[in-house]
């Protein structure tokens, strides 16, 4: 479909005088005229007036065919009473004939617009229908095969891209006088200049060479959840006739989504079914990842007997880098140097997103350095980031709590290794998304659930999880009843856990029992921590001794775990220093004798079994207020101070049980 501007000058008047009634009896006489011309056409023509000011006409042309579109608009201006002189005719976009169509409907010179474009189907394409629909439109530039092959050699797609440009400037048959399309196109690349310049390239060699009909082109973005009505785009198809559609799919994820197939089978389905059924009318050129091994099939099954040409971005070598970063400092104006260049590797292959991230990083410290240096002394923010300390309330709280240093010192490699991650990625440097499930051992008290439950949060503060929740897990929670259940109940739970933690306490006891679904739970949790490494962090937790069992049996799961995080059991101090900081959150006060009596009861039960570490130094102090409160309770009412409701005394700590006669053993007993 093809739609003109036509702009020139009349010696003609027929406005008619000022006076608003003799001007709009003016105008609708010129759009009787119109519509007088129009309806000796063939259909799918329509040629109106938009605007007529002083001799200065503007006018618009829709034709569904190119056909004889000269010769209709020769005729049309001698028809209406309006020959021009000094005319320019001009293809626009559906955009711009949309607003001359507003324009002529504003000065009675058409009926109504709204009838014109759903007469041509272009109401579904321009109106609400299209609310969810990412479109837009654009016009090929006309370029020489000289141009067009510059351009594409500068790109990281010339081996499969210059080889179809080839076959674009081989003639057709001397007998073939139509239109029609052989191929379309595959463009796979994360590469977005890449991804346009590699379009451009192709529309302008096919429109050169008289394969689309005209310079109009649409571009869509499809999501990965797409839900638009089959009806729209048929219509972004039909308004299309001639030209071509480029259809951008949207799924960075669709490399790891195991459920991509089923959740937009129907989406995908609809545009190739459309594409397929105006393939000889309507170019269509489907971008996708770089990546994407799942999804490429669904188009393919889907295209069924259409035959598409694949343009994949090529890794470059070391030579072919070099020549791609010095293209890119030409263009920034800049001189490149041997930072940029001496870290190439040519062992090492590299796409076009690597390279242009070097490059930034490069031309950033170039800036700073070399054409501005009085910001040479200026730190960086990515270099203040990296030197601060991680951020957010979580984080406070963990450094505040009590003893666990080596749980400390771990968590504090973790944050590391993830904002080294980072910064290699903002350097070009490829890499994965580090993985950050963990073990924490330690018996009970020692703070685990409390640590995770931070953990968790500090993640969050630090852009390493997207929600930073806990999900707190037992057996019960995992193994299902009957067959086939457990791997569901798991995955449920992997679901709840998205952007968070998933924190399995006791996951030894998955495994203790013989012939129960405990394997399969297990089994499921490795795959499941695999599908969502980037998302969820599992943390083990439970015994040392039972633990390190576990995870003998396990070597899979142990090799898939990258920190191991020990819980060490308080000491007297430290178990003193938990019960101030709990009685400073009571706002509680401990006298000094009160705190000699605790020191000598944790003396005498750190050492018993199954000692609750800060557990029982909660349950001692929260015992120690009740006999506070039946202390207070045989004190005359006006003799107490706020003083008093705050301290507690020695008098109000239990006292110590007697020395166990036999030392503590750790973990389960045989």
């Amino acid at each position: 479909m093809l739609f003109y501007k036509i702009e020139g000058l009349t010696d003609a008047d027929v406005r008619g005088e000022d006076d608003m009634r003799t001007m709009r009896e003016a105008h609708r006489r010129l759009a009787v005229k119109c519509e007088r011309f129009n309806s000796r056409q063939a259909d799918g023509t329509f040629c109106f007036v938009s605007e007529f000011d002083g001799g200065a006409v503007t006018a618009g042309a829709i034709f569904t065919r190119p056909g004889k579109a000269g010769a209709v608009l020769d005729a049309f201006f001698p028809a209406i009473g309006l020959p021009l002189h000094d005319r320019t005719v001009t293809e626009i976009t559906l955009g711009d004939v949309e607003d001359l169509l507003c324009a002529a409907n504003r000065q009675d010179y058409i009926g109504d617009d709204d009838d014109v474009k759903e007469r041509f189907g272009l109401d579904k394409v321009t109106g609400r229908y299209t609310r969810e629909l990412h479109y837009g439109e654009n016009l090929i530039a006309e370029q020489s095969r000289e141009e067009i092959q510059r351009a594409a050699e500068k790109y990281l797609m010339r081996s499969s891209l210059l080889p179809e440009l080839d076959r674009i400037y081989t003639a057709p048959a001397a007998s073939f006088k139509g239109y029609g399309h052989p191929v379309h196109y595959l463009v796979q690349t994360d590469d977005r200049e890449t991804r346009c310049e590699t379009c451009r390239q192709l529309l302008r060699a096919l429109y050169a060479n008289h394969r689309l009909e005209n310079r109009r082109y649409a571009f869509l973005d499809f999501d990965a959840d797409e839900d638009i009505p089959e009806m729209i785009y048929d219509a972004l198809y039909r308004a299309s006739f001639g030209g071509a559609v480029i259809v951008r799919f949207n799924a960075n994820e669709c490399a790891e989504d195991s459920n991509l197939a089923t959740r937009n089978g129907d989406a995908i389905e609809i545009i190739c079914e459309t594409a397929k059924r105006y393939r000889n009318r309507v170019l269509t050129i489907f971008c996708l990842p770089q990546e994407c091994a799942k999804v490429k099939p669904i188009f393919y099954e889907n295209l069924g007997t259409v035959t598409l040409v694949e343009l994949q971005e090529e890794f470059a070598d070391a030579a072919r880098a070099t020549v791609f970063l010095k293209g890119l400092a030409k263009k920034a104006g800049v001189r490149p140097d041997k930072r940029l260049l001496e870290t190439l590797n040519d062992e090492q292959g590299y796409l076009a997103p690597d390279l242009r991230a070097r490059f930034d990083t490069w031309f950033n410290a170039k800036l700073k350095t070399a054409v501005y240096p009085q910001y040479k002394e200026l730190a960086a923010v990515k270099t203040k980031a990296l030197a601060a300390a991680p951020r957010g309330s979580a984080y406070d709280r963990l450094r505040e709590m009590v003893g666990l240093d080596g749980a400390k010192d771990v968590l504090e490699k973790a944050l590391a290794y993830y904002k080294m991650q980072k910064l290699y990625a903002d350097k070009g440097f490829p890499c994965d998304r580090c993985s950050m499930h963990m073990v924490f051992t330690g018996n009970p008290g020692t703070a685990k659930t409390t640590v995770a439950r931070l953990f968790a949060q500090i993640l969050k503060d630090n852009g390493v999880l997207s929600r930073g929740h806990l999900v707190e897990v037992g057996r019960a929670d995992l193994v299902a009843r009957y067959v086939g259940w457990t791997a569901k109940t798991v995955q449920e739970k992997f679901k709840a856990a998205l952007g968070g933690v998933l924190f399995i306490d006791e996951a030894y006891a998955l495994v203790e029992r013989e012939g129960s679904y405990g394997d399969e739970a297990i089994n499921t949790i490795v795959q499941e921590r695999e599908n969502h490494r980037e998302d969820v962090v599992v943390i083990f937790a439970g015994y040392p001794e039972p633990m390190e069992r576990f995870l003998d049996k396990n070597p899979g799961l142990r090799s898939r775990i990258a920190f191991h995080v020990p819980f060490a059991d308080y000491d007297t101090r430290e178990l003193c220093d938990i019960a101030r900081l709990m009685a400073k959150d009571k706002s509680l006060c401990l006298t000094d004798d009160a705190m000699e009596k605790l020191a000598l009861h944790f003396d005498v039960v750190r050492t018993q079994e199954d000692f609750g570490n800060g557990r029982f130094v909660r349950n001692l102090l929260e015992q120690a207020q009740m006999n506070q409160a039946s202390r207070l309770l045989t004190v005359p009412f006006e003799d107490i101070t706020e003083q008093d409701l705050k301290t507690i005394r020695a008098q109000d700590v239990a006292s110590p049980p007697p020395a166990a006669a036999e030392p503590r053993r750790i973990g389960f007993s045989a």
